[in-house]
Formats: C-alpha cells, structure tokens, sequence
C-alpha cells in the first residue's frame, strides 16, 4: 500500500486552516504542519518537503499576495513538490504567476470549490502525480480572452471545449461526462489537439499538462 500524501497548509484563518486539516486527515492524506502566515509556510514547507502544498493566496504579512509568491518560491526550491492554491478571487493572472513556465503539479482553486471534498482531494492527488487543476471559472475567463492569431485559433470550438475542460484535470471519462459525449469521441479531440498544437508524443500525463500549459500562455495577454 502506498503511503498517505503528506501536505502542508498555508492558511492564516484558524478555523479554516483546521477545518482543512480535519478534513484531509479523514480522507487518509497526512497533514504534516500547517502555518499561518507566508515565511512559516515557507519554512515548513522546506523542512518537510511535503507531496503538497495547499496555500492561501492572501496571508501575513501584508495580506496580499504573499501566500502566493511564498508558493512560487517553493515551487522554485522544491520542483518535486506539488502546489495548489486556494483563492477567494477568480483572478486569471494570479494563476498564471504560479504556472510560468511549468504546469507539472499546480493548481489553482476558488476556496468554496473546498465544498465539495471528493473533488477537492481528486485535486490534490492530480497535482501530487504531477498533473493540474484549475478552476473552471478561471480557466473560463482564459479561454474568452484569447489574443488575436493564437494557437487556439487551429481548435474547432468542441476541441477548445475539451481543452477547457481537460485544464480543469478531468480525465478523458471526466470530460466524456463534463460535455455529454462518448468517451471515444473525446479520445479523437484530444489527439487532435495534441496534433494541432504541435505536443510530440510522450507520457499522456505530459502531453495533457503541455496542452494546458499552452492553452494557460494563449490567455497571458491583457489579463494583468
């Protein structure tokens, strides 16, 4: 048997921070430190090099934005580890500061997606296996704002409809289900994406994280 993910929390709201603890510990994944403000996180984070890290973007110091750099920091000094960020804001550019150039083992949550637990700790273990999950109401605001000229422009609108959902992390019975159609009709989009935007042939894990990494950088421009 394989042994639990081991996570770190990143949370300064006590109840909330305890509340995810209580959570993921029911559901067999080992807490193993949580911290209230960006630098404890940080420094856990380094010291018990966690399968995951689950941050709040918003934390002390300066309540803005430090949760989220403390994450890209970790994400910089532990490549293995994988980071998922918990926000109340659906802000695109927020996403994209913590993709960069990488989206092996990111994600990136509203936190009253943390409802539903089943989906919830599916995230986790996507990031953890290296894979991504991003919100469904972010990942919409990318796809609307696709700049002139793109490689999305090859896409027929149900192949972005799949790449869309794929960057959510479903799997191809996940996005079967998400847009009402065959499993083996979505298994023709995605080789079709991967043909159109040029991802050569590699692991399937690999191939899906390079196609919403590519899909992620089409919406960079004008959402800072």
């Amino acid at each position: 048997m394989a042994p639990p993910l081991r996570v770190v929390i990143g949370e300064d709201d006590v109840l909330l921070r305890e509340g995810l603890a209580r959570l993921l510990g029911d559901a067999g994944l080992d807490v193993v430190a949580q911290a209230g403000d960006a630098e404890d996180l940080l420094r856990k984070g380094l010291a018990h090099r966690p399968d995951v890290a689950i941050v709040d973007v918003q934390m002390p110091p300066r309540r803005e934005d430090d949760g989220l750099v403390a994450a890209m920091e970790l994400r910089r000094r532990l490549p293995g580890t994988g980071v998922l960020v918990l926000s109340q804001f659906s802000e695109a550019s927020y996403a994209l500061d913590l993709i960069g150039d990488r989206a092996e083992g990111v994600g990136y949550l509203l936190k009253e997606r943390v409802g539903d637990v089943s989906a919830f700790v599916d995230a986790i273990q996507r990031v953890a296996a290296g894979g991504s999950a991003l919100d469904a109401e972010v990942v919409g605001r990318m796809l609307g704002r696709r700049r002139p000229g793109d490689p999305l422009d090859a896409l027929t609108p149900r192949e972005r409809a799949v790449l869309r959902v794929m960057a959510e992390g479903k799997s191809n019975i996940g996005i079967a289900e998400a847009l009402t159609v065959s499993e083996a009709a979505v298994e023709k989009h995605v080789t079709a994406i991967f043909r159109k935007l040029g991802i050569a042939p590699a692991s399937t894990e690999h191939r899906r994280v390079h196609a919403v990494l590519a899909y992620v950088r089409s919406g960079g421009t004008g959402l800072r």
